[in-house]
Parts: C-alpha cells; structure tokens; sequence
C-alpha cells in the first residue's frame, strides 16, 4: 500500500482544494432587467440631439467589490424595445436600413478585460457586436455601490457607464445627410447577487 508522508500528504490536498476554493469565492450577479437601461443619443439633422431607450434582456456579471481583477460580463440589449418616444418613429429606426430590429434584434457586449482607476471609478475593455458586426468597445464606468436592499431581500450592485462608438463602424450607414454618425450612450446598470448566473470560467492550460 502506498503512503503519503503527512507533509506530503497536505500538499496534495491543498493543490486540490486551493483552485477549489479560489473558484467558490468569485462573485457572481445577474442583471436586473427591470432596473437596468440603456439610452443613447444621436444628432437629428443638426437641430437635435433626440434621445432613445432600450432595456437589457439578459445578462451576468462576476464581480467582487473588494478585487476588479476577475472581473467579466456579459449582457444582450433588446433592439426591439426601442423607445424614442413616438410609435412611427420606433418603427422607422428598427427597419432594416437602420437597426435591422427583425434580423438582428439583440446587440451583444462581451467584456475582455477591466481597468480600475480608482475605488469607484474603471474603463471596461470589450467588445460589441451590433447589426452583425463586431468591434472593441470600451465602458467607462462609476462602481455606484453595492449592498442589501432595504427590506434585504437582495443583495445588488450597481453601476454607471457611459461609451461613444460610429455607427457607420457597425454597417449602419443609411441617411448619413438627415442621421449623426456619433453615438453617445449611457447605461444605468443594476444586478442581483446570483453565483449561479456566471457560466463557469475555462481553465488555461
């Protein structure tokens, strides 16, 4: 029968436990589709900059307010819950000249790194797909606080970001004499403290 020396022995189980226990302390959140939007802005032949709003439909966040260093997200943008306020004009944007809502209705944002700046305050480096086509995005983004609701039925985290990006970039590129090319966007983000949303991490060879 083969025996381990106890020191031996330790050491084998801690190489075991160690990545174990590193794995179960992650945090994980799912986005609050009630409490998280998204509104963007665009110039308006000049005379305005008109705003519009879309919800998020899903999406998981890992994050641990102590240490960004894991941090990682990703989340799916409803195109087809855009608001600008008027029916007619919901409609015209979500044609296919433009937000193409029936063949591509989701933008999705993948995370691919994070920045932190200060205790509150990081860029997130990732990339958004958007009309089928994909490019980097980066999110600056304010840690707004995170805690118990007050009748603590939740524990939630919640976040500011802002981001610009050139519509043209992503194909979209009809009534460039009427439409801004300049997107301005911000995110008001909320998520709820769910270590089941976060798909397990791949390990690195």
């Amino acid at each position: 029968m083969l025996r381990l020396r106890p020191i031996r022995w330790l050491w084998c189980l801690a190489a075991i436990l160690l990545p174990l226990a590193a794995h179960a302390g992650e945090t994980g959140w799912r986005y609050d589709t009630v409490h998280s939007q998204v509104v963007f802005s665009i110039s308006h032949n000049g005379y305005s900059r008109p705003f519009g709003r879309l919800h998020i439909a899903r999406g998981w966040l890992r994050f641990d307010p102590d240490d960004w260093s894991t941090a990682a997200t990703e989340l799916d943008v409803d195109l087809a819950s855009l608001d600008m306020g008027d029916a007619d004009w919901n409609q015209a944007v979500c044609k296919s000249v433009l937000l193409d809502c029936a063949s591509h209705r989701y933008a999705h944002f993948r995370s691919t790194g994070v920045e932190r700046r200060d205790d509150r305050h990081g860029v997130l480096h990732g990339q958004l797909t958007l009309h089928g086509v994909s490019r980097p995005l980066d999110l600056a983004f304010t840690f707004n606080r995170a805690a118990k609701t007050i009748y603590e039925l939740h524990e939630v985290a919640g976040f500011s970001a802002t981001a610009s990006l050139d519509r043209n970039d992503f194909g979209i590129t009809a009534n460039p004499n009427s439409i801004g090319a300049s997107v301005s966007v911000w995110l008001e983000l909320e998520a709820i403290r769910d270590d089941h949303a976060v798909p397990p991490r791949k390990e690195t060879p």
